[in-house]
Order: C-alpha cells, then structure tokens, then sequence
C-alpha cells in the first residue's frame, strides 16, 4: 500500500507513489515550493469578475492516502497566484487547514495528518 502524490499545474497531471507518509510530504513540499517561487502575480479580468492572483490556484498538490478500513485520507496543499500556500484536508469538500501561530501550511498539514485516526490491523 502506498501514499499517491497528485501534481496538477495548469493543464499537466503528475502522479508519483510513496511508500511512507514522511517522504510524501517532503516531496509535496519541496513540489509546492517550487511551484510558489514561480507563481505568477498577474490579475485575471473576465468581464464579470475580477480574480487577483491570491484568489487563483496555480498548481494543486493532493496526496491519497493507503487506508482501507477508514475512508480514504485526502489532503493537500493549493499554491496561490501570489505564491502563497494552503492546506487543505478533502476532495471535493476541501477544509482549509488552520495554522497555528509560526506554523506553515507545510507544517499544519502535517500535523493535521498526524492527528488523524489510524486504520487497525
């Protein structure tokens, strides 16, 4: 059983397979990071509405996890247009992650994944 990573910037998909959690998020991390460095800050205008670039997600990065016998642990981190980061637990409900005090997105996810209930053997 292994952690999938999920990579989507712009129109690209990339998938990678983990066998542990920690090496799953050290490379999601080092993934949104270098997707936050080359965010670009620019304000999209369609008429309607107006989308600044802390409004748009440039690249999403979800990892899947192994469970079988509790639901399957979805979570991630949205890079902004303004290079900032998010955490998120779910698909198609996201929850954002709370931040504590000094604490990263990176660093809340973890936490958070940390916390979560573990499947019996």
């Amino acid at each position: 059983m292994a952690w999938r990573l999920t990579i989507r910037t712009g129109g690209k998909v990339q998938r990678a397979r983990y066998a542990e959690l920690g090496a799953a998020l050290d490379a999601a991390e080092a993934r949104a990071r270098e997707e936050a460095g080359s965010a670009s800050s620019r304000v999209v205008d369609a008429k309607i509405k107006r989308f600044d670039p802390i409004q748009q997600v440039v690249a999403r990065i979800e990892l899947a996890g192994p469970e079988r016998l509790l639901p399957s642990v979805r979570a991630g981190i949205d890079v902004r247009g303004d290079g900032s980061t998010e955490a998120y637990l779910g698909r198609v409900r996201r929850q954002v992650v709370e931040q504590h005090k000094r604490e990263s997105s990176y660093d809340a996810l973890r936490r958070t994944l940390a916390e979560r209930p573990k499947a019996k053997a």
